[in-house]
């Protein structure tokens, strides 16, 4: 981007909107942050964080990082796994006297395979507002990435760290028709793939999102009966935090439509498209008018 492309979009009136929008006192924002490429931040996130009097985080110096690199030095506690629950009444105090406090993770969305779950839970108990502030999401770049199609999926997060444990979980989610959506640590990726094949059929399609956002950015799609081959290919393959997609279950209505389409395509071999569908239709109880579009855009 040249300068004055970069003096162009500074000026642009969208740029302002964000100081002009209500952010009220006594209220919890829940900041999502960067994942990676700390320009993914949103006006938003930065002016709330702005107008903050203070910020809970699960690193100080990991968070402390991040708003120097924007011009910010805010007021921090250290808001993590082990102390959340005496954190939570801390915060709501301060948010009875009127602060505004910003509730942020290490990366990503506060909350969501990290610390903040505890704290959002007392402050609404305690009546108080809580206000999310979205932006970066690992699992659901993962996903817009991935060319699974599915209208569903069901965030898993992370895997226990017990083989037994992990096999278990897996388990009971071999007939989950949704996209499965894991996190896996780098020094646990090639336990969690070799977990996966074990629990799931050969066929079924994987992807590793790896290093989203950052400069090593890998994003790989495969059968899962490559998948500990591949990881296994390249050392690299093992560094770095990740999102593994696992499809999911195919249900009834996949499996009629897979065998629909192995009858039609064999049928169109010999038989006109209207005759092929009309067949085809016969033969597995499909919509003889949907079996009908299919041919025609195989036959084109």
């Amino acid at each position: 981007m040249t300068e004055t492309q970069s003096s162009q979009i500074a000026q642009l009136p969208v740029m302002g909107e964000a100081a002009q929008q209500s952010y009220p006192t006594a209220t919890l924002y829940v900041v999502a942050t960067p994942i990676g490429n700390v320009t993914d931040i949103t006006l938003r996130a930065l002016h709330v964080l702005l107008l903050a009097d203070v910020v809970a985080c699960e690193d100080t110096r990991k968070t402390g990082t991040l708003l120097t690199r924007f011009g910010l030095n805010k007021q921090m506690i250290a808001a993590h796994q082990h102390n959340e629950r005496e954190v939570a009444e801390k915060l709501v105090t301060r948010l009875r006297a009127g602060e505004r406090v910003a509730l942020v993770s290490d990366a990503g969305t506060p909350a969501v395979s990290d610390p903040g779950a505890r704290i959002v839970d007392a402050v609404r108990d305690a009546g108080l507002n809580v206000v999310p502030v979205p932006g970066s999401s690992a699992a659901i770049a993962a996903l817009s990435a991935s060319g699974l199609v599915n209208d569903r999926f069901y965030f898993v997060g992370f895997l226990p760290a017990k083989t037994k444990q992990r096999e278990s979980e897996l388990a009971t989610l071999k007939a989950v028709p949704a996209t499965l959506v894991f996190y896996e640590a780098p020094h646990r990726i090639t336990d969690c793939v070799e977990s996966l094949v074990a629990a799931f059929e050969p066929t079924r399609q994987v992807v590793f999102a790896r290093e989203l956002t950052k400069l090593f950015e890998e994003i790989h799609r495969c059968p899962l009966a490559d998948a500990l081959a591949w990881v296994k290919a390249d050392a690299n393959r093992e560094r770095g935090e990740f999102v593994v997609l696992v499809e999911g279950a195919q249900t009834e209505d996949d499996e009629g439509d897979v065998e629909a389409e192995r009858v039609l395509r064999i049928l169109l071999e010999e038989c006109s498209v209207k005759q092929a569908a009309a067949l085809a239709a016969q033969i597995t109880g499909k919509k003889k008018n949907a079996l009908y579009e299919r041919a025609l855009q195989i036959k084109g």
